[in-house]
């Protein structure tokens, strides 16, 4: 294999140098609980209040406000599950979108089964909530809105600000799971009207395994975990220093890169866009306009393709990327993603989701496009799909 080129960033980034470095001596130096009383253990709470104070600088919070976790999983689900049961007596009806990474639409299902109303919203093609829609699904009865800030499939950026405005006005609690766009696109949860926001920081070439939810002051939450009095008692477990130490120093050192990379970025994805959009017949960009989704993001579908043979032969002339989100890769099922953008099953089959990131460089993007169309080509030749394609197109030719 002569070349290897990761497209998969929405998947996964790989821990920074300069954060390894920060979380080194958490191992083996600096290794006593936080929650000691002895003065072994201060420079790990110092070391985690500067983390949290790194959290919160680059979302417009307060460091009283930011609750570590163990991943964006985990904050989706402590968010929805914690908002639901502490208000119940208030109402029981959540909304949020058919768009929605599974640990939310899990959780809602999760709610739903034990007496919850769930509303999903519908988006449109580009993947985007109506504000009316939202508008119109609100009742009496509604105490949560949850909708994700940017999708991990299509890239596509909802109307934050305004969900936002409009669940303030109504005194609606307002959660967005954050995880794809912390650190690459700019959020200020105040001028937003964010009351809970999950974030995760191997998205943004942190540590696995570490994430954090901030929740505005004021806003009512049952606990998640219980047993300690950890991140003042509000999520038991001896806390992840190292871990907490790298989300800190990856979302100050990403945040800080984020305009420049955010251009660089996007103009090679803008490139790979024009690329397969006009070398690959009857390719399909899903998601929204390059100025209204992530900078990193590509979707495309490929009629008469199967995504998974797709990423195979991807995979052997050294390329790597998905079909969609990677906690569901392995699911014969099309995306639901897809699905709710008003794609067909044959569609969404054959998608194929490319990231990039902070390594991707333009040769990468010329390579991709120098293999690409040729097995799309490969593939539809062998496709009856392709075939009876053609002849509804255009008449057989």
């Amino acid at each position: 294999m002569s070349r290897q080129v990761y497209l998969d960033y929405a998947a996964t980034t790989f821990t920074a140098p300069e954060v390894v470095s920060s979380m080194a001596p958490y191992f083996t130096q600096s290794f006593g609980n936080p929650s000691s009383i002895y003065s072994f253990s201060e420079s790990n709470r110092k070391a985690m209040a500067a983390a949290r104070q790194q959290v919160a600088d680059v979302l417009g919070a307060t460091k009283e406000d930011i609750f570590f976790t163990s991943g964006g999983t985990e904050a989706d689900n402590w968010a929805l599950k914690g908002v639901a049961w502490r208000n119940r007596s208030k109402g029981n009806h959540v909304i949020t979108t058919k768009i929605e990474h599974h640990a939310v639409l899990h959780t809602a299902q999760f709610l739903q089964e034990n007496g919850f109303e769930v509303t999903y919203l519908d988006v449109d093609s580009e993947g985007k909530v109506r504000l009316e829609d939202l508008k119109n699904a609100v009742t009496d009865r509604t105490i949560l809105v949850s909708v994700m800030f940017a999708n991990n499939e299509i890239g596509t950026l909802q109307p934050i600000a305004e969900i936002g405005a409009f669940c303030r006005e109504k005194g609606i609690v307002f959660h967005t799971d954050a995880v794809q766009a912390v650190a690459h696109v700019p959020i200020d949860v105040r001028a937003m009207n964010i009351d809970l926001l999950s974030l995760s920081a191997h998205k943004f070439y942190g540590p696995k395994g570490v994430g954090a939810l901030y929740v505005r002051k004021g806003v009512k939450i049952d606990n998640f975990m219980h047993g300690g009095g950890q991140e003042r008692g509000k999520r038991a477990t001896t806390e992840n220093v190292a871990g907490i130490v790298g989300l800190g120093a990856a979302i100050e050192l990403t945040a800080s890169r984020m305009k420049e990379a955010s251009g660089r970025v996007g103009k090679l994805r803008d490139m790979l866009i024009d690329g397969v959009m006009k070398t690959i017949p009857h390719a399909k960009l899903n998601g929204a306009p390059s100025g209204e989704r992530l900078p990193n993001n590509s979707n495309f579908s490929f009629i008469g393709i199967e995504g998974e043979t797709l990423l195979l032969d991807l995979d052997g002339a050294g390329i790597y990327a998905s079909t969609g989100s990677a906690c569901s890769s392995g699911s014969l099922d099309p995306s639901h993603v897809l699905m709710a953008i008003g794609l067909s099953h044959e569609q969404a089959h054959g998608s194929l989701r490319m990231t990039l990131g902070e390594e991707t460089s333009e040769e990468d993007i010329r390579y991709v496009l120098s293999v690409l169309p040729g097995i799309v080509e490969r593939r539809r030749a062998m496709s009856p799909l392709w075939e009876d394609f053609l002849k509804k197109t255009q008449g057989g030719k």
